[in-house]
Parts: structure tokens; C-alpha cells; sequence
């Protein structure tokens, strides 16, 4: 047996290398470590624990640790440190320590939201000297400085990271692949040119024409993808489709045997609702005349006169309501009176010659007959709820309405397993898996006009509007839109009524305003070496001063008479903006000494009154006696039909679009119906598709 002397004496020889073993595990810092043999690989550890060992490393591993450094502190979002140890780095690093420079400032200057800047460095980085973890950074750096934006080079960065990846990220990356081709637009395509050895994005491509080819044909569409994935069998979609396209095959049509009309019948909304009724019901019948298969030439008004007015039509004043032009119906199911009484003059007598103007879509085929049962409940007699409980148990496949906002709002709260194709939407739509929101508003146009004018290249915007709420909704719509274009600041003017403008005729119109305060466009949210950041708003600045280039005037006709001379009155020349109207100045039937007056304004209105269809819109204006504001909302009616129609392809399939009597219908990724508007033009006494 050992002795406790022994013992004692064993134990403290042992205990001062416990101790110092014990001191160097917790205090790493102690002793300087060696880096990882590849800086390139990934850094896990915290900033401190590389910024102490960079402070006691030698000249040769120094570097190391501080580019260790700079990759932790982005990822804790510690962005200044970062910047200021990217600054303090050697200038003359060479090899890959230069490289991951290079790809740290690239990553740096992202989260900064300077993307032009990162773009400029990205280029100047040859990803074939990447690790695998560089590789990865070095994409979602490509695919975080294009803003996420249809693009090529956005494409490209995500085929090339697709091998990278595995598992849930690798299924994420092709739906985004599929997102970004998706949002390429027809100019987008036509303007393409790719690689002869870029087999796998000729392979995306096809497969986007393969969809486009067949979204409509659900048979079509599987058959021509299944076809695809023979001929491609080595691109990664055809191994795992992206989700909307897996769901796009699997698609199931809803029932519209039987089809609940939510309207109301009674007080001042009925007069819409029963237009919205009537074209509805032709459209079931297949009385409504469709567009024709081939698309017509333009025609341009003449500037002698009026022509002849067609068939069935009256030229006695048309029944008219305030601001029922658009089918505007305020909170509390009265008609908006947000606009003064005179601007709602009554429509004109609708001229035999009216311009045509292209579809955007292929029209759809002749409409035939349906056997589907429609059965009207009025929103105005019972509370929403008890109206859709008793359509459920009366039997109904598919609910159409309410039209109402106040309404419409509160579908939100309702809970009901029908399908629902609202007439009308909420401020903030909610994505629903069984609602979609189809709506004929003045925001509606403003926000088409935006797009518009953005396509033409303009960028200083001004914009004439009622004073009052009804104004304000349409400057907010517009600004919106402008954002979300890629435009900054959006100036905002209000205009009287017609005895205050002509007032106001000697002093002109002065092309300045006041910014629209629109709400910030929802970001998505980017991942850059490990740090998960808001998406970078765009690189174009906010138009806060300069000249105005664009001015979209809200204004019926009486006012437009007065507005676009006074500002022809006090801006000429190369600073003449370009001048721009809603389809509340319009009417048809003008004579030609004011179609030589509005020389140059470009004006929008539904395809139906823009000369698309002119079958249609002699057979609305032989209904309502040339009331424009009721020819609309007919126009709604028939279109409400063929959207209730593809209400899954609404729903389900990405990219969905319809040519209607409206626009050109597209459904938003919540399924709110967009609409693309003709735009017309005055030009030397005629009206003229818009150039």
C-alpha cells in the first residue's frame, strides 16, 4: 500500500501540467493558433476569437486572421468593424488572399446597398480559382447585388450555384430559377443571347416556352413537359421541377356548375350592379361577342367628325353617377362623391369609328353557351357571412362578388370553403388560397399608368389629381407602382373644379407638387456570408428635383379642355413634358377641333371602348345608351365569367393571363388581377395607338 506521503508527492508533481493544460484550453488567446489551412473555407468561429489571435500572430499569419475577421463580423452584422478591418488589410495580399478580399469587399458593399459597386468588383473576380464555400458566396453575392430582378446574369448565378447545393437549398434554388424566368418579360427574351455551351439554361429556356406554349391546357402542358424532360434529361428540373410547376400538373379545376352572384340589389349601387349583371350573364350565354381571332389593324378616328352612331345607340344623356366611371364604389356601398358633381359629365354619343388598339394576349375562342346554374343574393339585404353559409347549403361550386369594399373587407374574417372571385379589393390584399380579387378601379389605372410611363422611359413624373380622398388614392396607387418599377420621388398636384381652373387660366399650371407619400414596396430578405439582410432598395436615386418629364392627369373632359392648353401656354420646346390621361377625360365622339387641341396626349381606356371589340361595345352601348360608366362595368361582367372560368389556373399557375374586354388580365402572386390597358394617342386630329 502506498503512502499518503507518496501520494501527495505524485499528485502535486502532476498538478502544475493540469493546471497550465487547463489555462491553454480556456484561454485560447494565450498562445496564437495557426489559421485553418485554406482561409477559404468557412469561418465559424466568433470576430473576437480571430481578431485577438490576428493581434497576436506573426506578419505571415496576420492577414489570416483578419480576413477570418471580416467574414465574422459581416455575419454578426457588425458592418463598421468590418469596413474598417477590410481598409486596414495589406495592400499588396496576392493569390487567394487577394481573391477573398476582393470577394469580402464585393459582400461588404451588398450589405451596404452600393450594388453597382458590388456588381464592379463580382466582375472583376474569377470564380474558377473559388473554393466550393467561396463559390457559394460568390452567387448569392450575384444574386443579392440584382436585386432579385428578372435578369441573365440573375439566371446564370443560380444554375451555377444549383450543384452547391443540397437537400431543402437545393429545391429553394430551382424554384427561384423558375420565379426569375417567370419574370422575364416578351422583350426580355427576344433580346437573350446565350452561350453555345449554356446547355443547362437553354434547357430553362425551353421549358419556360414549353409552359407558355400550354398553361392554358393542363393536358397540353404535362404531355409537352414530359416530352421536355426526354430531351433534357440531365438539367436538374427535370430531375425535381420547381413547386409551381409540379403544382401547375397536378392542377384541378374548380366546379362552376353552380355560381353565387354576390351583388346589391337595392339602393344607389344597384344601377352597377345589375350592369355588371347583365354582361356577366351574356358571357354565360354567349351572347357577349368575343374578340375577334385576328387581331385588328389600327384605325384611325377621322378629324372631320363624328361618324355615324351605331345601331341601337340614343344620344340622349346617359344615366351617370359621380365617379361611377371606373366602377368606384366607396366603404359604405354609396357611389364615391370624393369628385366634384361637374365632373361627371354625361358620355358622349359613341362614334361608329373608334381606334383599335392591339391585344396584349390572344383573345380567347368564340364563348359558347354554359349550362351553369347562376343563382344572384344581395349583399344589401343580409350580413356577408349568413349570404355565403346560405349559398354553401343552396349548393354553390363558385362564388362571384361581393362588389362592395366595405364587403370585400370583410372576407378577411369570413371563414368559407367556396372559391371566391371578388369584385372588388381590400387596401392590403390577403393571400387566401381560395379568394382572388378582380377589381375596376381608378387605382387600378393609375397603377397601369405607372408601368406604362416608366416603359417610356420617363422618370420625373408629376401628377394632376382631384383634391380629396378620391385624389389621394390615386397618387398613392401610382406611387406605389412607380416604386416598385424602380422610381424614386413622385410629385403630386391637386386641381379645382372647372370654374376654379378657368380662374386660375392666366397664371397657368405650374409643373411642380408636393411628394406623394407612398408606402415602402415589402423588401424580401437576402443571405450574404451567412448574414441575412433586407433586399437593397434600387440603385436609381429619388427624383427630388430636375425637370418634370411626365405629367398624368386624373381630370374629366371640361378640366382637361382648360389644363393641357394652360400648360402648352407656359412650357414649350424641348422642356414640354409628355402629357398623360386617365379614361375619365375620355370620350368618343369629340369634335376635331379638340382633337387638335389635345395634340399629343396619350390617354388608356379598356379594350372594349379603345376599338378592340367594336361587336361589344355597339351591344353595351345599345344596353345602357352610350353610358360609358355602365359600358364598363359590362365589360367587368363578361370578364368576371371567364376569369370564374380559370379560377384554379388563377390560383395555382404562375404567371397566369387572360385577354378580356377590360385588359389584358394577369393574376399577381396573391391572386390580384392586373390589368394592361391600350394606350391611345392624339395625333394631327386623330386617335392613334399610342407609340
Amino acid at each position: 500500500m502506498l503512502s499518503s506521503k507518496f501520494v501527495r508527492t505524485k499528485a502535486g508533481r502532476f498538478m502544475p501540467v493540469i493546471v497550465a493544460t487547463l489555462l491553454l484550453a480556456g484561454c485560447p488567446g494565450q498562445a496564437p493558433q495557426t489559421p485553418p489551412a485554406n482561409i477559404q473555407d468557412e469561418a465559424s468561429a466568433s470576430s473576437d476569437y480571430y481578431l485577438q489571435q490576428m493581434q497576436q500572430s506573426s506578419d505571415d499569419n496576420k492577414a489570416d486572421w483578419q480576413l477570418l475577421a471580416i467574414r465574422a463580423l459581416l455575419r454578426e452584422g457588425k458592418l463598421p468593424q468590418a469596413n474598417q478591418q477590410l481598409s486596414a488589410l495589406p495592400q499588396n495580399l496576392s493569390g487567394e488572399r487577394q481573391t477573398e478580399r476582393q470577394l469580402l469587399s464585393a459582400e461588404l458593399q451588398i450589405a451596404g446597398k452600393n450594388l453597382s459597386a458590388a456588381r464592379n468588383t463580382l466582375n472583376g473576380i474569377d470564380n474558377n480559382t473559388l473554393s466550393p464555400n467561396q463559390r457559394v458566396r460568390f452567387y448569392q453575392a450575384q444574386i443579392a447585388a440584382n436585386q432579385g430582378k428578372a435578369s441573365l446574369p440573375l439566371i446564370r448565378a443560380y444554375i451555377a450555384q444549383e450543384p452547391l447545393l443540397n437537400d431543402k437549398a437545393h429545391q429553394d434554388n430551382l424554384d427561384q430559377t423558375w420565379k426569375t424566368l417567370l419574370g422575364l418579360t416578351p422583350q426580355d427574351m427576344n433580346s437573350l443571347v446565350i452561350n453555345a455551351d449554356e446547355n443547362v439554361l437553354q434547357g430553362w429556356l425551353d421549358l419556360l416556352r414549353v409552359y407558355q406554349e400550354n398553361r392554358q391546357d393542363p393536358e397540353m402542358l404535362k404531355a409537352g413537359i414530359k416530352d421536355w424532360q426526354n430531351r433534357y434529361p440531365q438539367n436538374p428540373a427535370a430531375k425535381s421541377l420547381p413547386t409551381q410547376l409540379n403544382q401547375a400538373l397536378n392542377l384541378t379545376q374548380a366546379s362552376t356548375s353552380n355560381i353565387a352572384l354576390l351583388l346589391p340589389m337595392n339602393g344607389q349601387a344597384k344601377v352597377f350592379a345589375d350592369a355588371i349583371q347583365q354582361g356577366f350573364e351574356a358571357a354565360k350565354n354567349g351572347t357577349a361577342d368575343a374578340p375577334p381571332p385576328a387581331q385588328p389593324q389600327p384605325q384611325a378616328q377621322p378629324a372631320g367628325g363624328s361618324a355615324e352612331q351605331p345601331a341601337g345607340g340614343s344620344a340622349e344623356q346617359p344615366v351617370t353617377a359621380p365617379d361611377a366611371q371606373s366602377g368606384d364604389l366607396n366603404a359604405n356601398g354609396a357611389v364615391s362623391t370624393s369628385a366634384p358633381a361637374e365632373e361627371e359629365a354625361a358620355a358622349a354619343p359613341i362614334s361608329a369609328a373608334q381606334p383599335s388598339a392591339p391585344a396584349a394576349t390572344p383573345a380567347p375562342a368564340q364563348p359558347q353557351m354554359s349550362n351553369a346554374q347562376i343563382k344572384v343574393y344581395d349583399t344589401s339585404s343580409q350580413p356577408l357571412s349568413a349570404l355565403l353559409t346560405q349559398a354553401q347549403q343552396d349548393g354553390a361550386t363558385l362564388v362571384v362578388g361581393p362588389l362592395l369594399k366595405n364587403n370585400v373587407d370583410q372576407l378577411a374574417s369570413t371563414s368559407t370553403s367556396l372559391n371566391v372571385l371578388a369584385l372588388n379589393q381590400p387596401e392590403t390584399p390577403q393571400d387566401s388560397p381560395n379568394v382572388c380579387y378582380f377589381a375596376l378601379s381608378p387605382e387600378d389605372e393609375a397603377r397601369d399608368a405607372a408601368r406604362h410611363i416608366w416603359a417610356q422611359q420617363k422618370r420625373q413624373p408629376l401628377l394632376l389629381v382631384p383634391h380629396g380622398s378620391f385624389g389621394s388614392r390615386v397618387a398613392k396607387a401610382f406611387a406605389e407602382e412607380w416604386q416598385k418599377q424602380g422610381g424614386g420621388t413622385v410629385l403630386q398636384q391637386n386641381i379645382g373644379s372647372v370654374n376654379e381652373l378657368r380662374q386660375s387660366v392666366r397664371s397657368g399650371i405650374r409643373l411642380s407638387g408636393t411628394p406623394v407619400a407612398a408606402s415602402a414596396p415589402a423588401q424580401q430578405s437576402v443571405t450574404v456570408a451567412g448574414l441575412t439582410i433586407p433586399a437593397p432598395p434600387s440603385d436609381i436615386p429619388a427624383a427630388t428635383g430636375g425637370r418634370v418629364d411626365a405629367v398624368y392627369i386624373v381630370a374629366n373632359r371640361s378640366q382637361l379642355t382648360l389644363i393641357k392648353p394652360m400648360i402648352d401656354m407656359n412650357i414649350s420646346g424641348r422642356g414640354k413634358p409628355t402629357l398623360y390621361a386617365s379614361s375619365r377625360s375620355y370620350q368618343a365622339g369629340s369634335g376635331p377641333d379638340f382633337r387638335l387641341e389635345m395634340e399629343g396626349l396619350q390617354f388608356s381606356d379598356i379594350p372594349m371602348l379603345a376599338g378592340a371589340n367594336p361587336q361589344l361595345m355597339r351591344q353595351a352601348a345599345a344596353k345602357f345608351r352610350n353610358d360609358y360608366s355602365l359600358m364598363r362595368l359590362y365589360a367587368m361582367g363578361v370578364d368576371a365569367w371567364q376569369l370564374a372560368n380559370h379560377f384554379s389556373e388563377m390560383r395555382q399557375l404562375p404567371g397566369f393571363q387572360l385577354s378580356g374586354a377590360t385588359g389584358a388580365l394577369t393574376a399577381s402572386s396573391n391572386c390580384v388581377i392586373n390589368r394592361k390597358l391600350p394606350w391611345l394617342q392624339y395625333r394631327q386630329g386623330q386617335i392613334v395607338p399610342a407609340s
